[in-house]
């Protein structure tokens, strides 16, 4: 039986596992690769390859080695050059390597939005040393938030909120940086209502939204989503022309998180991933088709039905605390019981080989009939409390 596609997928964490399982339900050959073996969606794989993203010469001869119908990255720290230069040649890039590119870098990003698109954004400025970013916090004004241009799930950001704080703020931008560019950006704080992710697809039929996602950070990382997010009718119009400027802008077929501040009825665009949203893991029980699904499919050219909400939904995440090799999770059968008759409860193990303080090891999701996300957020919070994790060394 020949596959539907061969697909080559740059980093295997918890969101490259669950494309792995919609892509593969759809009839694709998927080689998964990360810098370590053993990586989630390796597990669940055709193939794996283990080589860092941001070594040129291994990419490249990973690309040669497997000819894919599609290269899909799944993480931002990737040489973006090679991915133009095999774009060139006429290998498909996902969305495209200009997306790619311009994402993985949050200067980039910015720009093209605020300056190319015109579209609202925080106030910011970019320093590449510690008397920069004084210089910036100065302008920019106290709170402000620091983050790496290149970093992902939270890594380097954090808030400054007096003066004394900014030199602290460096050293851990600088710590929690990916790649080889010594940037942050320094943004105004926003005094947001709520912040939100709006799941967009591009297809060759067109754009589609999923509904808006709430979500709660801690660490700059995200720790619980909800669907749907409570917005007015006009907020949401507003989000989904911008995120459909953007996603035009960048071209290309896929799904993109694209990340909004709400004051009001005022949306602010804050970033955007070219590929599925960690607080996009809430579909795994909201709708008919996972944020995974519509990705695949998009990515594919097949056709999207409908998107079928199945009720107020909510995840929550399941942390590690230290570093381990050797550990056991446990509690499964008391996460899986429902607190309340009116919520249907799921546990996704990502079976990560390694922890490590704040990485995230799992997620719990809840699905409100009541048609309540306050109650479906209790139900998950209440399903990962019951995750332990038994550290054995």
């Amino acid at each position: 039986m020949t596959a539907l596609a061969r697909i080559l997928l740059l980093g295997s964490g918890e969101l490259g596992r669950e494309f792995v399982i919609s892509a593969k339900r759809l009839g694709a050959h998927v080689i998964a690769c990360d810098s370590y073996a053993g990586a989630p969606a390796m597990q669940v794989a055709d193939e794996a390859e283990v080589f860092s993203m941001l070594d040129g010469a291994a990419l490249g001869a990973a690309i040669d080695r497997h000819k894919p119908d599609f290269i899909v990255p799944e993480i931002e720290a990737i040489r973006t050059e090679v991915l133009k230069d095999y774009e060139d040649r006429g290998f498909n890039v996902v969305p495209s390597a200009r997306a790619t590119l311009m994402t993985m870098n949050r200067d980039r990003i910015r720009e093209v939005a605020a300056a190319e698109l015109g579209l609202p954004t925080s106030t910011y400025l970019y320093a590449e040393s510690l008397e920069e970013m004084r210089a910036a916090v100065a302008q920019v004004g106290i709170p402000c938030v620091v983050k790496p241009v290149m970093s992902s799930s939270g890594k380097g950001q954090s808030t400054v909120r007096a003066a004394d704080a900014v030199d602290k703020a460096w050293e851990y931008a600088v710590a929690g940086m990916r790649g080889d560019r010594k940037r942050v950006i320094v943004e105004a704080f926003v005094a947001f209502d709520y912040e939100i992710t709006l799941l967009t697809v591009r297809t060759r039929q067109g754009v589609i939204f999923c509904p808006p996602i709430g979500h709660r950070q801690e660490r700059g990382d995200y720790q619980e989503s909800w669907q749907p997010a409570a917005m007015s009718a006009k907020a949401i119009a507003e989000a989904q022309r911008q995120a459909r400027t953007v996603v035009d802008n960048l071209g290309g077929y896929g799904i993109f998180g694209v990340e909004f501040f709400v004051v009001g009825e005022d949306v602010i665009f804050s970033e955007l991933s070219p590929r599925p949203h960690d607080t996009g893991m809430v579909t795994l029980i909201s709708q008919n088709l996972t944020e995974f699904d519509l990705h695949a499919r998009a990515i594919l050219g097949l056709p999207i039905p409908a998107i079928r909400q199945y009720g107020a939904s909510a995840s929550a995440v399941i942390l590690a605390d230290r570093d381990a090799q050797n550990f056991a999770i446990q509690g499964l059968a008391a996460a899986l019981q429902p607190s309340s008759p009116q919520t249907d409860v799921d546990v996704r193990i990502f079976n990560k080989p390694t922890t490590r303080p704040y990485r995230r090891m799992g997620v719990a999701l809840a699905l409100s009939r009541d048609g309540d996300t306050d109650h479906a957020r209790e139900a998950a919070r209440a399903a990962a409390a019951k995750v332990t994790i038994d550290y054995r060394n």
